[in-house]
């Protein structure tokens, strides 16, 4: 698909995807959203991609929804907009491929959004992350009431949401919102250096540890061991298993099959 709103690229199985809209600080529309999804199923279905990067054009990661869309909307277009949106990102959660989010500027309500629906967040120093929809008089459309708690815990999840002011790339870190801080022109080699560590493993061994970890951490845990004993006794009906226990013995690097 030819996007316009969007950078698709593969390269040494990582699938790196930037949102393209620098002159509104990437704020998500209807458009972009959709594109959005339609990349999502093209990279769901692309055996060469191992692992997925999202970042964003410019100075802004993701700066929000658009607001200039959201101004004029009766309660009706309010709530398809918040479904639009929420379906895309718990696509991205599903997905069943790590997910990366390289967040190299602003962050704030859809852009906290989208990088919370991230398995891995990595920050520059100079980004600002936040829920600020409060002070526009609307509560956060896209998840942000549902996965900021799960992330951070209730009291800091109400304290960002509540207060709808920004918080530094240092104080997410602190309270375990993104998993690291870099500097801003190191930010895509960190976020490809672990991409690329990723992408040395078993492509269904990820994939089945994304979804015990997932899944497991919505049920009560003797739930979620049975979910792991179940998947862990799928690897070894799996080629990867025995490839990747054959090359330990013969000390050289796994050659993983295609999903």
């Amino acid at each position: 698909m030819n996007y316009t709103k969007l950078i698709v690229d593969v390269k040494d199985k990582i699938c790196t995807v930037k949102i393209n809209n620098p002159e509104a600080m990437n704020a998500l529309n209807s458009t972009i959203l959709s594109e959005l999804d339609e990349a999502l199923t093209e990279i769901a279905a692309n055996e060469e991609v191992s692992v997925v990067v999202i970042t964003g054009e410019g100075r802004a990661f993701v700066a929000g929804a658009d607001i200039s869309q959201m101004s004029t909307m009766n309660a009706t277009e309010g709530k398809a907009f918040g479904v639009q949106g929420s379906a895309v990102f718990r696509k991205i959660e599903n997905l069943d491929k790590p997910v990366i989010a390289a967040i190299n500027g602003f962050a704030l309500g859809g852009g906290c959004e989208l990088a919370m629906a991230c398995d891995i967040r990595i920050a520059s120093n100079k980004a600002k992350i936040g829920q600020p929809e409060t002070g526009l008089g609307i509560t956060p459309g896209f998840s942000g009431t549902q996965r900021l708690p799960r992330i951070v815990g209730p009291g800091k999840a109400k304290e960002i949401i509540y207060t709808a002011k920004p918080i530094t790339a240092d104080e997410a870190y602190r309270i375990g919102l993104v998993n690291s801080v870099v500097e801003p022109e190191s930010l895509m080699d960190a976020a490809y250096a672990m991409a690329k560590q990723i992408a040395k493993n078993a492509p269904i061994a990820l994939k089945y540890s994304k979804e015990a970890i997932d899944k497991g951490m919505q049920t009560d845990i003797d739930s979620a061991i049975s979910l792991e004993n179940d998947l862990f006794a799928l690897c070894f009906s799996t080629e990867d298993q025995k490839e990747g226990m054959k090359a330990f013995f013969e000390k050289r690097p796994a050659e993983w099959k295609k999903k």
